[in-house]
């Protein structure tokens, strides 16, 4: 029996067409489901971000959005969907064009049944082929053992780990001819859920080499990443050209983890780092790598997370030279994460270190000054309660010093964290509120701005898609594009009954260059177009 099927999206402005297409195929016994179907090329755009179709036929001359237009966004979208178009217009540009848009097959209407199941068989087979490719175990050993060599890989752990001082990072990179020109740079952990490796039934190592190969093809080569398996997880080390380019390689990400869900059924969190402009800053971002995979529990896996989104704008450098403010500086980070085990991990490392180093009594004392100036810092900057997290108006100094112990400051320390935690979880979830609440007027502002967008938005809230998307429906119930056309269909209905404006300048009111799209999208909400919708209304009344 065949085990791989592929969903398929019909694309075309007469209804018609689509059901003669639907029954001229025995579908279910070729391995193939039909998803859905969509009346132009912009429904097509939308049903395909959502669904994920693994081939998409359209027409070519549609409404608001070409078949042509659509294959080439298509494309951009995800490489891994396959095209095919078909068009009554026997015109050999329309071929040549489909070609370049590296579609599948161009056919002519009417389409003939034969031509048909010929053509989705032979997409099927290399589809069949892809994917048997990637799950090819022997083939994803030789191809680690190729583009892994165990020097580079060794020189990438260390470097990750700090483990290099920066007088040897070039020297070592020469002498294993590795080019890292930057000029910025940033850590990115590809985490893959266990219960769903558990569930392919394949070894994890392997599994992890197929996402690894899977991200290097999906990946916009202008990213420049080197890629390792480390600890577990895929570790992507990329370069970017500036600054701004931070918001689009978040969303890259976050698109190849659930297109990598889709094509794999792996469910994989892609946490990115701190943005740096020197090596020697590389663990620094993959602390905040590993920082933002732990927010999944929060903010779902199958995404890409930014530790600048998750975290407090402040950044903190590592210092190397005192051994106990790194320990410390742990500690806080592991708050910050609301990590319990990771929490409980760095406070027994640095109760450790303090068991094992010969201090004086003044050199002690520094140390927890320094804890505690961190700790009043932490709960300084997050507007806490210091009575809340410390339990009484006790003088906390005296208190730590009367400690006899590093094992009983240990279980102090471990008790304030976790007040600590559960008081940021309180914080964050009213900020999200109130962030979200921001978006909210912002779209009953600026509605009526044709240009608005889940791109905009973000760039003036100054986060990234993927972040303000999970947020948004998570508060609201909707995606940010269904929001915004309920909202805009509710303008439209009160000045459809509030005034005499002809639809054209309603549309424009209510944000639509187009007043045929706005008809569209107003007859698919109510059921009705907007003159009938008022003349049912005014009968009622």
């Amino acid at each position: 029996m065949d085990n791989n099927r592929y969903s398929v999206l019909l694309v075309d402005d007469e209804e018609d067409i689509i059901r003669i297409i639907m029954k001229k195929l025995d579908w279910e016994s070729m391995g193939l489901t039909i998803i859905g179907h969509a009346a132009n090329g912009v429904e097509a755009l939308e049903m395909a971000e959502e669904l994920t179709p693994d081939i998409v036929m359209t027409d070519i001359k549609m409404p608001y959005m070409d078949g042509l237009t659509l294959c080439r966004k298509l494309k951009e979208l995800s490489r891994t969907i396959r095209v095919i178009i078909f068009s009554g217009f026997d015109e050999f540009e329309y071929a040549k064009e489909a070609i370049k848009m590296e579609a599948e097959e161009y056919l002519l209407k009417p389409v003939n049944a034969v031509e048909l199941k010929e053509v989705f068989e032979r997409v099927k087979n290399d589809l069949d082929q892809e994917r048997a490719e990637k799950r090819d175990t022997e083939k994803l050993k030789s191809y680690y053992m190729e583009s892994l060599p165990v020097l580079q890989e060794s020189l990438y752990m260390a470097l990750l780990e700090g483990r290099i001082t920066s007088g040897q990072i070039y020297k070592y990179m020469d002498t294993y001819q590795i080019r890292l020109p930057g000029p910025y740079y940033v850590v990115t952990v590809l985490h893959l859920s266990s219960q769903s490796v558990e569930e392919n039934g394949m070894d994890p190592f392997l599994m992890a080499m197929s996402v690894q190969k899977y991200a290097e093809e999906q990946t916009d080569r202008r990213w420049r990443s080197r890629f390792l398996i480390y600890l577990g997880d895929i570790i992507m080390i990329s370069q970017l050209s500036d600054k701004e380019e931070m918001l689009e390689y978040t969303n890259d990400l976050d698109r190849l983890c659930r297109m990598g869900n889709r094509v794999l059924n792996v469910r994989i969190t892609a946490g990115i780092g701190y943005l740096c402009n020197n090596l020697e800053q590389i663990p620094l971002s993959y602390q905040g790598a590993k920082q933002a995979v732990s927010y999944r529990v929060l903010y779902g896996n199958t995404r890409a997370i930014s530790i600048a989104d998750v975290e407090p704008a402040e950044r903190v450098e590592m210092n190397w030279e005192d051994a106990y403010s790194s320990y410390i500086q742990q500690i806080i980070k592991k708050v910050r994460v609301g990590e319990q085990q990771g929490l409980e991990d760095a406070i027994a490392e640095f109760t450790g270190w303090l068991s094992g180093v010969q201090l004086s009594m003044q050199q002690y004392r520094v140390v927890l000054m320094d804890l505690l100036a961190e700790l009043f810092r932490f709960i300084s900057s997050h507007q806490l309660n210091m009575e809340e997290i410390f339990g009484s108006s006790q003088d906390v100094y005296t208190k730590v010093l009367q400690l006899e112990s590093a094992e009983a400051l240990g279980s102090w320390l471990v008790k304030i964290c976790r007040n600590l935690q559960k008081a940021v979880t309180f914080e964050r979830q009213d900020t999200t509120k109130v962030f979200v609440q921001n978006a909210v007027e912002y779209v009953k502002e600026h509605y009526a701005d044709q240009d608005l967008s889940v791109e905009v938005i973000c760039k003036k809230l100054n986060v990234s898609s993927a972040y303000f998307s999970t947020i948004f429906k998570k508060e609201t119930g909707k995606t940010f594009v269904r929001f915004l056309t309920d909202y805009r269909m509710e303008q439209a209905v009160s000045l459809l009954m509030t005034g005499n404006d002809k639809t054209y300048m309603i549309a424009e009111k209510v944000g639509y260059a187009e007043p045929n799209y706005f008809s569209y999208v107003f007859k698919k909400q109510y059921g009705m177009s907007p003159s009938k919708y008022k003349a049912d209304r005014l009968e009622q009344k």
